[in-house]
């Protein structure tokens, strides 16, 4: 099982100090956030896509390839990518550049994201956010698999004869995570691909997402990917933690009271009591999110959201100790325990070549030299490729 830690990306006032800080300094605190979950022992550094004040995470594919670069071990990731506004192709091509320059340690988590005014921004309507999801998803799918595609939609023009560059990274597709709070048609979307479903287990009761997963549990043995066991479940979650449990409530409290997503809202108490947020001491911790194994059976991938409401840089890191060197070591642990053997771990990249290759050599594509023009893009490859692509070259 895989632990880490996503983050929104938000600048968020200190409501103890006054201070906001700059774009640059968040962005370099971020990076460092990252850095440490490394260095602590987490599995996963996530970052989400917005594009509006007051978050910074425009570009993360820019931003994880720059920690990629500075890491060896942690696997990069996102919470989510934007699969409505973004142009499926682009998409293609960024994420498959971000797996050759990550060597493989990296996936992605496609949703369609919680502002509104991000449609009309990219000249999109939301009033077709989830057929175009359900669309662009499917170009996506088939532009990692196909070399020379030719395909026909509604929310984008034509594609005819077109190759998507660099083509995956040993031709194996990152693996890709589909996060919804609320829509079960995300959820049947991850079944139907065999795909991994990541249910955003922040604001809301547990009683609602356990519809979620289960249906998509249901839903993937349906389509022949395995048992409702096998299916791949990814969580996210919040916490803050001290040593001493009424350190933590005094310490978190005043950034909950002021948070943009939940300030002057339920108290602290009730909100910790009613969602999954965790508050106290690691022991307290732990034992909260051993529920969700309860609650939701094996999963394979937990994410915590350690780094919002204007907490300082130095303060998330302290927690990144604590998470890293108190509470997932007995979480993997105590859930290795009782994880039922029929439970496949988190894909990987290693995984996935060896799912498609067995003990024979992967894949490396090699475009012709002279492909094509820079006039019309045509070119004399497309037909061979079309004919490798068949015969399996």
């Amino acid at each position: 099982m895989e632990f880490g830690i996503f983050t929104v990306s938000d600048i968020t006032r200190d409501p103890t100090t006054g201070v906001t800080p700059s774009e640059a300094e968040r962005i370099d605190a971020t990076v460092r956030i990252a850095k440490k979950a490394e260095e602590v022992g987490l599995d996963v550094f996530a970052v989400g896509e917005h594009h509006n004040p007051p978050f910074f995470s425009s570009s993360p594919t820019t931003l994880l390839a720059f920690i990629a670069a500075q890491t060896t071990r942690l696997k990069v990731s996102t919470s989510t990518t934007l699969i409505t506004t973004n142009d499926p192709v682009r998409l293609a091509e960024d994420y498959a550049m971000l797996q050759h320059l990550a060597k493989g340690r990296m996936d992605l988590m496609l949703g369609r994201g919680n502002t509104a005014p991000v449609y009309p921004w990219f000249g999109k309507d939301i009033r077709s956010s989830l057929p175009m999801a359900l669309e662009n998803y499917n170009l996506l799918h088939r532009l990692w698999r196909e070399d020379v595609i030719d395909w026909e939609g509604k929310f984008r023009t034509p594609l005819q004869g077109f190759t998507s560059t660099p083509r995956p990274l040993d031709d194996v597709p990152p693996f890709v995570w589909h996060g919804s709070i609320r829509t079960p048609e995300i959820a049947e979307q991850a079944a139907y691909y065999g795909d991994g479903f990541f249910a955003n287990n922040i604001f809301w009761p547990k009683e609602h997402y356990k519809r979620l997963i289960d249906f998509y549990r249901q839903r993937y043995a349906h389509y022949g990917h395995g048992s409702e066991k096998q299916a791949i479940v990814g969580l996210g979650g919040q916490a803050f933690i001290a040593k001493r449990s009424q350190d933590a409530w005094n310490g978190f409290r005043p950034y909950f009271d002021e948070a943009p997503v939940y300030g002057n809202g339920p108290s602290l108490e009730d909100f910790t009591a009613q969602t999954p947020l965790s508050v106290g001491s690691p022991q307290e911790v732990i034992d909260k999110t051993l529920t969700f194994q309860e609650y939701f059976g094996d999963y394979q991938r937990q994410l915590f959201l350690m780094d919002h409401a204007g907490l300082p840089v130095e303060t998330v890191l302290d927690q990144l100790e604590l998470l890293g060197g108190e509470v997932v070591p007995v979480l993997r642990k105590e859930l290795a325990a009782r994880r039922d053997p029929e439970v496949p771990d988190t894909p990987s990249h290693a995984s996935l070549v060896r799912a498609k290759y067995g003990d024979a050599e992967p894949r490396r594509f090699r475009p012709g030299a002279n492909r094509g023009d820079n006039v019309t893009g045509g070119s004399p490859y497309q037909d061979s490729a079309r004919a490798g692509a068949a015969s399996g070259l």
